[in-house]
């Protein structure tokens, strides 16, 4: 497998969360939210190097969360106006040896090794691959009056997630376009979409929530501390299944 580096922009200021501060320092479990998801990354065999973007006004507490966790694999840059501009700046700062690229939301910490690795697996044959998921809603489109203008065609829409993979000659050259053009998209995928590159979908995880709000934080709180049950309750049958073989 081609060397793989992880960008991860965390330079948001997190408005709609109102905690005051940038939102990926939140503690979720005990530990800040960043934390969560960097490990991630810091556990996967095939990671090489892990840039963390911050806003220049974070980096100092994130080179502290860094070293209090004993990240080896993490270096920091600071982070532009846009994420784009991050994302840029982070894809620049890995090093040449790197031939992939992984982007990654800092406000995704509930993003399994499993499912990591799954994605690695299937999207190993496409130049560039996002994580998504079917919409559950009915979507409509909406004039800026209100008024419904139509309704989409619900199976053929996906929400899209991180992470997403690009073959870095691509990813470098969409983000040197864009800036050239002038042009912002939402994703990086979307700077792909826009030079006219396929773009190819694998799905994702409805546990792979980007903290948003409060109540995002609520949920995913909820769903690490189902996590801990299930792998405590696992952990309790082997226990006693071996327990019980033995005595045989």
């Amino acid at each position: 497998m081609a060397k793989l580096g992880i960008v991860i922009p965390a330079a948001g200021q997190g408005k709609r969360m109102g905690a005051g501060y940038n939102k990926q320092f939140l503690t979720l479990m005990g530990e800040p939210m960043l934390a969560h998801t960097v490990r991630l990354f810091e556990q996967s065999s095939y990671v090489s190097e892990i840039v963390v973007v911050g806003a220049e006004a974070d980096v100092p507490i994130i080179v502290e969360l860094v070293h209090h966790h004993k990240f080896d694999k993490v270096k920091i840059c600071k982070g532009g106006v846009q994420r784009q501009d991050s994302v840029r700046a982070g894809v620049q700062a890995l090093s040449s040896a790197i031939q992939r690229i992984v982007v990654h939301d800092g406000a995704r910490p509930l993003l399994t090794l499993e499912d990591f690795h799954r994605f690695l697996d299937e999207t190993e044959k496409f130049k560039a691959a996002i994580m998504a998921i079917p919409v559950k809603d009915t979507i409509k489109q909406v004039h800026e009056t209100g008024k419904v203008i139509a309704t989409l065609t619900r199976e053929r829409l996906r929400a899209v997630q991180t992470p997403q993979i690009f073959d870095r000659a691509i990813l470098a050259e969409a983000h040197y376009q864009a800036v050239s053009a002038g042009y912002y998209g939402t994703d990086d995928a979307s700077l792909l979409e826009w030079m006219g590159y396929p773009v190819q979908v694998i799905e994702g995880s409805q546990e792979n929530i980007k903290v948003t709000t409060p109540e995002d934080l609520w949920l995913a709180e909820r769903i690490l501390a189902m996590r801990e049950a299930r792998s405590s309750t696992r952990g309790v049958g082997c226990t006693m299944e071996y327990e019980t073989r033995s005595t045989r």
